[in-house]
This record gives C-alpha cells, structure tokens and sequence, in this order.
C-alpha cells in the first residue's frame, strides 16, 4: 500500500483514525439510556467493547447482542458493522458521491490504497460498483432468510432479523440477534436448517472473496484466462480452504456426537466457512478435539481475501509463503503464479504479515491466561480469533477482566487496520534507504 499523503497524514494514518473515529462514535450512542436495556446507560467498557467488535467485524461481545440493547442499539451495531465492513473511506466517499460533491485525486488515492486496488484509474466506477454490489447481496441474503425468520417472528421482526443477519454475514462480522433462545447460543439452534445454513454460507463467501475479485468475475465471467493472476489464486485457495478442512471436520471432528449425515454435513460446511473471519457457529466448540481447534485458529489468522469484508493475514499471504518455499526447494530464484513472477517486496510484506499475526496472537494469548489464570489454549483460540476479526469464542469473552478486554480491543482493531497499514502508519521512510545499501555478509537459517 502506497503512502500517499493526504493534509499532513498518509493513507495508512487516515485509514487507521477514520477506523477510530468511527469506534468512537459508535462507543457514545451505544452508551445513550435508550441504547441498552441497563439502567441508566451502559458501562462505558461494554460500549466501547462492542463498538470495537462492530465497527472491526469481529463478533466478540461481552454482552448478549439481543438480550443487552434495544432496537435502537440493534441499529447502531447493525450501522457500524456495515461502516466497518465496507471500509470508513469507502463509506464516507459513498455520502461524498451520493451528495454530487466532486471526488479529488486525494480522495481517489484514499479509496485506492483502502480497497487495496492496483490502480488509480477508474476507482470511482469501482466505488460504485462496490456500494450497488453490497446492496445487491445483502438484500439477496435478506430474501433468502426471511422465510425462517418470518415463520419464526413474523413479517416485521423477521424481516428486521433476516437483514441484520445477512448484514453481518455479508460483512463476516458474527453478530447475531438469537440470544432470547439462550444467551451467546448464537446459530446452534439452525444447526440442520439447511436454507439458513445455506444463505449464511453464502453471504460469508461473497463477502471475503473481495470487492476486486467480484469486479473480475462479472467483467469476465467464465473466462478463467482473462482474470487478474490475483482473482486465480484468490479463487483457487479460497475454494481449498473451504474444501478441505470441511472434509476433515465431517471425517473426524463430527462423526461421534450424535449428528445424522445431513446436520455433519451442514456443520461441516459451516465451520470451514464460519473460521475464516465469519464469527457464527451452529455446533458447539466444546465438542471439538484440541486438533480441531487448532485447525480452526490457522483458518481464522488466514481470513480472507484482500480489500474485501473479512480480515486475517488474507489468503494471498500464505499462498505468497507456500508458492516461494516451492521456489526454494526447486532453486528458483523468483517466487511465482501462472507464469508471473511476484516481486521480492511483496514476499517480504507477505514474511511481516504472518510474523506480525503469530506474535500478536500468541502474546496477546499468553498475557490474557496469566492475567486472568485461565487455558493458554483457550486464551489463544479467543486472540487470533480478536487478531483475524473473526468473532467465535469459546465463551470466555464475557468473563474477561478489564485488562484483559483492554488487549482484545486492541487486537481487533489492529487486525482490522491490517498488517501493512499498521507498518506504513508508524514507520517513516527512509529515504537514504533508496540510495545507498549496507555491506552484505553471509546468516546461516534453517
């Protein structure tokens, strides 16, 4: 992402304050006395946490979403995960475009390193392309809910259900409104509704294949030669990420609980799709083996794709890893896709990204369990899912101490930011870096 500056401040330092801001906002309407069903307002950590859950797309809270606020804080998360989702610049470029206010190179430099697209040229028809796309599935997902949720609450409240959570599917925020069933149960009690199943998973997968990859598919449809080398191995390990842990979930992980073959096979499905970045769950974590677990936290820090709704290390980042230790093995100096070769730069960004997400993750993780004597286990599986934005929890959330909810807040938004925007946001440039190089001398690794 390139650092263009905009008064005073470059994209990455815009990116992470418009976030902020945001969070902000969301913290002191979330604490107004009509917001939530406490007495008086809510707490204002509770706000605070829950905004930052919203407005990051995580799905961690440390209240029950449906029993805690009212319709009005429904409305106020419902907004911030769909701010969160589609990015602040883009949604502050959406009222800019919306108002027939002129859009600046500024402006088009902000949305270009937001969505993180290659080119500058014709970002605003990509912008508007993005807002008519969001709506369009959201409301396809609100369609495909409403008749579970009609059946079940009637046509106003079912209708009210059915876009809150295609919304926050759409944007795999994880945020869901069946707490009157159970506190925190979020989906367990859909676990065999195949068209609900069927229309999360969806929702899920359309918003973390990313804004850019949609783009390449409708323009070239089935085309496969013509897509952008980055749409192919976008596609292409999203398909075997979703393929492959669902055959190891049905295989080991549900075949001794009591599911029928159709319920392990809807599980299945959506557990593969849920662990990267979603935040739902229709079947329990406590009856998962820790090597299932295990499995879960590496989905969860791989996420999806870039520039779309999801977060994580994306998927392009562990395919840049898997495709250059090929490389390596075959003595080749070029990490490489599809006959294109992938600059060295774009390795070591991809080296950072991962190093940043494990030490993030498993400090956070560590600090958590000696803070508040609980799991290791249990306190990683509850950071990488804060670090990825995911939102799944194997229900210490609420019970955390402050200081420990402290280091979750900063984990969400950090993994909401990115990896990169963090780095360009902090470090300055070295501009005698460009000239000159320090002597070069032999490491030993491996």
């Amino acid at each position: 992402m390139a650092r263009k500056k905009w008064r005073g401040f470059s994209s990455s330092q815009v990116i992470m304050i418009g976030f902020l801001i945001a969070i902000i906002l969301g913290t002191l309407l979330l604490m107004l006395p009509f917001a939530s069903k406490e007495a008086g307002s809510a707490p204002f950590a509770d706000a605070l946490f829950t905004a930052t859950s919203a407005v990051c797309v995580t799905g961690l809270v440390v209240q029950d979403t449906a029993t805690y606020w009212t319709t009005f804080g429904h409305v106020i998360i419902i907004l911030l995960i769909q701010i969160g989702g589609m990015g602040f610049i883009t949604f502050a470029l959406a009222f800019s475009m919306i108002s027939g206010r002129k859009i600046g190179l500024k402006q088009r430099n902000l949305m270009q390193d937001s969505i993180s697209a290659h080119q500058l040229g014709g970002i605003v028809k990509l912008t508007g392309f993005i807002l008519k796309m969001t709506a369009a599935i959201e409301l396809l997902g609100a369609a495909l809910m409403s008749p579970v949720f009609i059946k079940e609450y009637g046509i106003v409240k079912g209708l009210g259900y059915s876009l809150f959570h295609s919304i926050s599917a759409f944007c795999n925020a994880g945020f869901d409104l069946m707490g009157y069933k159970g506190k925190f149960s979020s989906l367990t009690s859909y676990e065999g509704n195949i068209l609900l199943n069927f229309a999360l998973v969806l929702m899920i997968v359309l918003g973390g294949l990313g804004f850019l990859t949609w783009n390449d598919i409708i323009t070239n449809k089935h085309h496969w030669r013509k897509y952008k080398m980055q749409s192919k191995v976008i596609i292409i390990t999203t398909s075997i990420l979703f393929i492959v842990p669902a055959i190891i979930f049905f295989f080991f992980e549900f075949n001794n609980i009591g599911l029928n073959t159709k319920d392990r096979i809807l599980g299945s499905i959506f557990m593969s799709v849920t662990a990267r970045t979603a935040g739902f769950n229709t079947l329990d974590f406590s009856l998962m083996s820790e090597a299932g677990l295990a499995l879960m936290i590496f989905l969860m820090l791989i996420g999806g794709a870039p520039g779309s709704t999801a977060g994580g290390m994306k998927v392009t980042t562990p395919a840049v890893m898997f495709s250059n230790m090929i490389a390596v093995f075959r003595k080749r100096s070029a990490t490489s896709f599809f006959g294109r070769r992938i600059d060295n730069d774009v390795v070591c960004n991809a080296a950072t990204i991962v190093t940043m997400y494990i030490t993030l993750f498993v400090t956070g993780g560590c600090l958590i369990s000696r803070i508040d004597a609980l799991p290791l286990g249990e306190c990683l599986f509850e950071t990488a899912s804060a670090v990825a934005t995911v939102g799944v929890t194997m229900g210490i959330t609420p019970q955390l101490s402050l200081a420990s909810r402290a280091i979750i807040i900063v984990l969400m938004y950090l993994g909401r930011v990115g990896g990169l925007t963090i780095v360009f946001a902090t470090v300055a440039e070295n501009s005698a870096d460009k000239f000159s190089r320090l002597p070069q001398e032999k490491l030993t690794v491996g």
